[in-house]
């Protein structure tokens, strides 16, 4: 399938690359290539910022970061980054976009299940992890961890970026179709402004439900995949009655009821209801790659993760309650390699999960 709009597959990724529309510091690397976005790398030096900001139209992050920088820190050796305090990161990659491609950042899957925020920054920007078309000029991360201080080096990805042509969202009529043809998601679907998704809280072995992040915990070094035991970080969380009252600053991580299914020609990226469904926010991170649940790519729907923090009220959290919505997009070209089938995946079938630094629980 080809098509004049929509999200670029990892063949056009790599061609940008190699037009020079996609610069590297260093050679960008195989491994960042995913179906539909690619994965961008830490630089040299963080700065330790007194707070958030974003430049806005007339200013670069440089000339701003005169104004709130504290102090500079050399990733080199490896570096803590402390649990509540604000960084600027400078990436490897840098961009010189045609006039026609837009880009849109967003954080990996396994970055949002630390509650690490971060964000891409770009010159003369007025919004986070939005990079109009045409954008030349340098990418940043933005990373503050809210639960975990995290031990950081070069070249870890953090964060990715997916590229567009023109108008790449499909429509409800459009949804109602594929999931007729191809199952979006197992069982009816609630299409409204996108998929709709809800939360699960049926009880699981021992009537889990979810994990909620201890307040004191050690450092977790982003290097070291399967090392940590669940019991050092994470609070289980159960449930009798289905629902749960979350704690206001606390950060939970639960599962969508729905298993859901990405078509090899499609991606999608999770979208909140706002404060319209309480006072709580899912963080989403990561983006649903072409593949990922779908029998194409050796998946048989996978759940969603869903990163919960609590706001200024406790709030009950019912079974069931639909928390957010799925946004789907066509994809320019299918990908040459799927989430799942051809890659190395870490959440393909997934239910509850909680980041792959983790032993299994």
């Amino acid at each position: 399938m080809t098509s004049n709009t929509g999200v670029l597959a990892s063949q056009d990724i790599l061609k940008m690359v190699e037009d020079g529309q996609i610069i590297g510091a260093r050679r960008i690397w195989d491994a960042q290539y995913q179906p539909a976005s690619l994965d961008l790398r830490l630089g040299t030096v963080a700065y330790r910022i007194r707070a958030s900001f974003l430049p806005g139209a007339m200013s670069t992050v440089g000339n701003r970061l005169a104004e709130f920088e504290m102090h500079r820190i050399d990733l080199g050796p490896g570096a803590v980054l402390e649990k509540g305090c604000v960084y600027l990161v400078p990436l490897m990659e840098s961009l010189d976009l045609p006039e026609t491609i837009q880009a849109v950042a967003n954080a990996k899957s396994s970055t949002g299940r630390l509650d690490l925020l971060t964000r891409v920054v770009i010159d003369n920007g007025t919004e986070f992890d939005r990079i109009p078309a045409g954008y030349k000029g340098p990418l940043f991360a933005e990373i503050c961890p809210r639960s975990f201080s995290v031990l950081v080096r070069p070249g870890m990805r953090l964060n990715q970026i997916r590229c567009r042509h023109g108008q790449s969202i499909l429509s409800d009529d459009d949804l109602l179709e594929l999931q007729d043809s191809q199952q979006l998601v197992n069982g009816p679907a609630h299409i409204e402004d996108g998929v709709g998704f809800s939360v699960d809280l049926t009880p699981g072995d021992d009537d889990l439900v979810g994990y909620r992040a201890k307040p004191h915990t050690g450092v977790i070094d982003l290097d070291m995949i399967g090392h940590y035991d669940v019991r050092d970080f994470w609070d289980p969380v159960r449930v009798d009655r289905g629902n749960i009252i979350l704690d206001p600053g606390a950060f939970y991580i639960l599962v969508s009821r729905e298993a859901v299914h990405i078509p090899p020609d499609c991606a999608a990226e999770m979208a909140p209801y706002m404060a319209l469904v309480g006072e709580f926010r899912v963080h989403y991170a990561g983006f649903f790659d072409p593949g990922f649940g779908n029998a194409a790519a050796g998946g048989q729907g996978s759940r969603g993760v869903l990163e919960v923090r609590c706001h200024e009220a406790p709030f009950v959290l019912e079974h069931g309650q639909r928390v957010g919505r799925l946004i789907y997009e066509r994809m320019r070209t299918r990908p040459d390699r799927l989430y799942g089938a051809d890659l190395q995946s870490n959440y393909q079938g997934q239910g509850l999960k909680l980041s792959k630094h983790f032993k299994p629980a």
